[in-house]
C-alpha cells in the first residue's frame, strides 16, 4: 500500500507492508498431507533399497542395518526413532510428536506395500540413488509443511532452525554426511558415492524450499 505525503507539492510516497493472514491447514488437509508425504518418502526408500543404495538420517541408518542384519527395515526404522520421540516431546510438544510418530509408523507400514505392488525391480543405480532421494526430499518437505517429520535428525534440524535460524536442509545435510560415510563399511564404494550425491539432492530440496519466513501456512 502507498501512502501519499501530507503536502501536495511533495510527491514522495511511503511504502507500508500489509499484514498477510496465516491460513491454517484443516485437520483433513493435515491427514492427507501426512499420508501423501509418507507415501512419497516410502516410495523413495523402496527405490534406494531395491538398488542397494543408502541415504541419510535415521532412514539411512535403518537401511544400513537392514543390509547387515536379519530384521526388516520397518522394524529398524521405528526402533531407531524411539529415542528421538522424547526429544520431540520436550522441544516441540505433543502435537508435533504424535504427528511424527504417525508418520514414522506409516513409512514403516508402507515399506511392505511397495514390494508387493511393484515386485522385485532391477534399477539403474544412478536413477535409483537420485530418484529415491528426490522423492524422499519432496515427501519430507510435505511432512514439514504439516507440522510433522520422520523423527531422528529431522527433529534436531527443525529445532535448530527454529531456535538458531539455521536452515533445516543444511543441518540435515551435515548430519547425513556421517551416515553416508558409515556406509563405506557396508556398501560398495561406487554405491556410496551415488548415495552421497542423492543425499545432497534430498537436502537441497529442503534447503531451497523450507526456509524461515517463506511458508506462511500453519
Amino acid at each position: 500500500m502507498r501512502i501519499a505525503a501530507a503536502r501536495p507539492d511533495i510527491e514522495e510516497t511511503v511504502e507500508t507492508e500489509e499484514a498477510v493472514p496465516i491460513v491454517k491447514h484443516s485437520a483433513l488437509e493435515d491427514i492427507l498431507g501426512i499420508i501423501t508425504g509418507t507415501f512419497t518418502v516410502s516410495l523413495g526408500l523402496f527405490l534406494l533399497k531395491a538398488s542397494g543404495a543408502v541415504t541419510g538420517g535415521t532412514a539411512g541408518l535403518a537401511l544400513l542395518l537392514s543390509y547387515v542384519g536379519d530384521l526388516p527395515f520397518s522394524v529398524l526404522f521405528f526402533a531407531v526413532n524411539v529415542p528421538f520421540f522424547a526429544l520431540a516431546v520436550w522441544k516441540k510438544g505433543w502435537d508435533f510428536t504424535l504427528r511424527t510418530m504417525a508418520a514414522v509408523a506409516l513409512v514403516s507400514g508402507l515399506s511392505y506395500l511397495h514390494p508387493l505392488a511393484l515386485g522385485k525391480l532391477t534399477l539403474d543405480p544412478l536413477y535409483a540413488a537420485l530418484g529415491g532421494n528426490l522423492l524422499a526430499g519432496v515427501g519430507l518437505l510435505i511432512l514439514f509443511r504439516h507440522k510433522a517429520s520422520l523423527g531422528g535428525f529431522n527433529i534436531l534440524a527443525l529445532i535448530l532452525q527454529e531456535r538458531l535460524n539455521w536452515r533445516a536442509g543444511y543441518v540435515q545435510m551435515a548430519l547425513d554426511t556421517a551416515i553416508v560415510l558409515a556406509a563405506f563399511a557396508v556398501v560398495e564404494p561406487a554405491a556410496v558415492l551415488l548415495s552421497a550425491a542423492g543425499a545432497v539432492l534430498l537436502n537441497l530440496v529442503l534447503a531451497l524450499n523450507h526456509r524461515p519466513g517463506r511458508y506462511l501456512g500453519a
